[in-house]
């Protein structure tokens, strides 16, 4: 188990992440990309723009200064949303000290080179790079809250891979682990854009027949882009795929969800967007994904009427009847 743990990211999942580690008696900062919330976090005991209602345990350390934040850690977190990681991971690359793992939990995939986050890291700091991947239904709230949760641990290196499992397992977060980095963190990303849709569907009250068939459907174009991708099918039906999924579409407080809700009832992408104070990750993902399906040639009907209703003005209904009216075929 590591024993000095730097946090590069002061969201809701960095915060409670430095939480869970502090409960298990093991150092932990976090640093932030604007000095003045993170100093503010800090004073308020509490971070309540991304995780209002929790106190944080006074073990849990902050830092300010660039060239302080990973000296002497021997395992890093990256807890940067994916479109943003480019510029903090440039920012902070002279001090990352060399052969150093590097936990990634961002979901999602970058918008023009459609790299994947831990694809971002090594493209930044090298070639050499230890990546690992924590993701699975791990709503930050419910997990402040130690309710029972799972998540997995995607890494190429196995005995890497156990040390993060032990790392992070306490009583109510049960670790497995995974070798198939490239489905679980393709998972992770497209899961958010069927959760938009899964949040447009009960915005305008289609109904639990139509959610279903949703999930079923989109966990079936998700799996199609995994696997032309390289990754594993069982991935998709696995913790940080269905798992995943199905959190993200019911959850009342995922992100991903209340925006397309807000959509389905009645406001713009960007009404929606100026409705939530945190990153809503499939928004960016989309378009990613959608570069992805033309590149690899793959059908995602879904994903492509959610990209219309967000990028070409395409009203929820038309979209709807649209994808009803599609040729029929075997499943």
């Amino acid at each position: 188990m590591f024993k000095n743990i730097s946090i590069i990211g002061d969201g809701a999942m960095g915060t409670v992440l430095g939480m869970l580690l502090c409960e298990k008696k093991v150092p932990v900062r976090i640093w932030g990309y604007d000095a003045a919330q993170l100093k503010q976090i800090e004073t308020a005991g509490e971070n309540k723009k991304f995780l209002p209602g929790y106190k944080l345990p006074k073990e849990l350390s902050f830092v300010v200064k660039d060239e302080l934040i990973m000296t002497d850690a021997d395992l890093i977190v990256s807890a940067v949303p994916c479109q943003f990681m480019r510029e903090v991971w440039k920012r902070l690359k002279n001090h990352v000290p060399v052969g150093i793992p590097i936990v990634s939990v961002a979901k999602g995939i970058e918008n023009g080179t459609l790299l994947r986050p831990t694809q971002i890291l090594t493209d930044v700091l090298g070639r050499d790079l230890k990546c690992v991947v924590l993701s699975g239904p791990t709503i930050s709230d419910e997990l402040a809250r130690k309710l029972p949760a799972t998540a997995g641990v995607a890494c190429v290196d196995q005995p890497l891979a156990q040390q993060v499992q032990y790392t992070f397992s306490v009583s109510w977060l049960r670790v497995y682990t995974n070798t198939d980095l490239v489905g679980v963190e393709l998972a992770g990303a497209m899961k958010n854009v069927i959760a938009i849709a899964a949040g447009i569907v009960d915005g305008v009250g289609a109904g639990d027949n139509a959610k279903a068939a949703l999930l079923s459907r989109g966990l079936a174009e998700i799996t199609r882009l995994g696997v032309a991708m390289g990754a594993r099918p069982a991935t998709f039906a696995g913790l940080t795929g269905l798992g995943d999924l199905v959190t993200t579409c019911i959850s009342p407080k995922g992100r991903n969800r209340s925006f397309g809700e807000r959509i389905g009832k009645g406001q713009s992408a960007k009404q929606a967007l100026a409705a939530t104070e945190s990153v809503v990750e499939g928004v960016a993902t989309c378009q990613s994904v959608i570069a992805l399906a033309k590149k690899y040639r793959v059908e995602m009907p879904i994903t492509q009427a959610v990209y219309e209703v967000l990028f070409e003005a395409k009203t929820v209904r038309t979209a709807i009847a649209d994808l009803m009216a599609r040729q029929l075929k075997a499943e």
